[in-house]
């Protein structure tokens, strides 16, 4: 029996919890700035670096918030001239965080952050069904930390990391005139970062933060198979009387590094900058690990090995802040997003782009509390898509716009 190849470079993308195709949503006030990080004023700098609760003003600092991410791709078949564009929901990313200064010298704190929480949908005739209909995605990151101010100007910072999600993915099986749904419930995965935080003078803030790689493992997941003629295909392919299997995978997760400065010129203006890297290098393949069902190569029928080749990708980000009064602040923006792979190497499941992005917003101060809004609008670079491994090719485009809302408390 001719084998069914299934494409798994939708579970890599879907279970990328860190680093790669990470939206960056986890800080209003970061966002409006480009999303730079050296920004010790709340427990919202936990997250980008846990060495920097040491500095925040405030002995106890609470932030929470959340964003609307709205986000178009189009494909077109440059032979047919066909085009097809996604139909995606609203994602709703969240964050909350708290801080709290135990003694002088020593810092404790926890970030919860869903940094990767969307749904990408296509018509489920288009010609790259075999690849993906509809993806959901949820993830959760709970990270408790802690901060040790070894000198009045420098802290040194740490957190455990752990991640869980899910994921739900539809495709067809066009061989057979059916559709599969791969879904899994409990994916998890560990980790740690780590960082220093530098204030030498009132000026200069300097944050140096690094998040370690993380193998989310999915173990119990469910493939469930629909074809016209069930009972038969159920046979062929060892399936249970309702058409499922499981399977397991291991994604291996890449590091991240991250360096940001911070630097006020004046009492009321700042200027900050990011240089992140992402080491998705680590990430050439995707291996899929079937129970029963025959779908990968002759070697051994239930492992699937998708490649992946995925090559390091850098982010360049630029922001500033001015403060118009005692409870007024505006915040503009700017970053360069690069794609963690090349065109030959394109996935309709997770689309990257080469990205310019735009960011603003205000802050509001009452007292102990505070109030930001941001959003930010993103350009991304058409792609010439030319991926000889599943037979994709044509032009992809894409674009998206992000607003959030974010609250502070910082009672003493």
């Amino acid at each position: 029996m001719k084998k069914i190849l299934i494409s798994t470079a939708l579970l890599a993308g879907v279970l990328s919890y860190a680093g790669g195709f990470r939206v960056s949503l986890q800080g209003v006030k970061q966002l409006a700035m480009a999303h730079t990080s050296a920004h010790a004023e709340d427990a919202s700098v936990a997250f980008f670096n846990p060495a920097g609760m040491s500095f925040i003003p405030s002995k106890l600092s609470i932030v929470a918030g959340g964003f609307a991410a709205s986000n178009k791709v189009t494909f077109q078949n440059l032979n047919t001239l066909t085009s097809t564009e996604t139909d995606n929901p609203v994602g709703t990313p969240i964050y909350a965080a708290i801080a709290y200064k135990a003694t002088d010298k020593i810092s404790v704190g926890f970030s919860f952050t869903t940094p990767f929480g969307s749904t990408i949908q296509y018509p489920y005739d288009w010609e790259g069904r075999e690849a993906v209909q509809k993806l959901e995605l949820k993830s959760f990151y709970f990270q408790p930390m802690v901060s040790v101010k070894m000198a009045p100007w420098i802290s040194f910072g740490a957190s455990y990391i752990y991640a869980k999600g899910s994921v739900n993915w539809d495709r067809a099986v066009t061989q057979f005139g059916g559709t599969v749904n791969l879904n899994d419930e409990k994916a998890t995965g560990h980790g740690f970062g780590f960082g220093f935080y530098f204030r030498p003078t009132d000026k200069f803030d300097m944050s140096i933060a690094y998040r370690s790689p993380v193998d989310m493992k999915a173990k119990e997941g469910v493939a469930t198979f629909r074809f016209p003629q069930q009972q038969t295909i159920n046979g062929l392919l060892g399936l249970n009387a309702n058409g499922q299997d499981n399977f397991k995978a291991t994604l291996p997760l890449v590091e991240e590094y991250t360096i940001g400065l911070t630097y006020k010129f004046t009492p009321k203006w700042l200027v900050s900058a990011d240089f992140n890297y992402h080491g998705w290098d680590r990430y050439r393949s995707l291996t899929l690990d079937f129970a029963n069902a025959p779908i990968g190569n002759q070697a051994d029928p239930t492992i699937v090995v998708a490649p992946k080749n995925f090559r390091g990708a850098k982010t360049f980000r630029l922001g500033t802040q001015y403060m118009f009064n005692n409870m007024i602040y505006g915040r503009l923006g700017a970053y360069y997003d690069e794609a963690p792979y090349s065109d030959e190497n394109f996935i309709p499941e997770t689309p990257s782009f080469n990205s310019f992005v735009f960011t603003g917003g205000l802050g509001f101060k009452f007292q102990k509390f505070g109030v930001d809004v941001a959003g930010g609008y993103v350009m991304p670079q058409s792609r010439s898509v030319n991926n000889k491994t599943i037979g994709f090719y044509g032009q992809a485009k894409a674009s998206a716009f992000y607003a959030g809302l974010g609250l502070s408390y910082n009672p003493f």
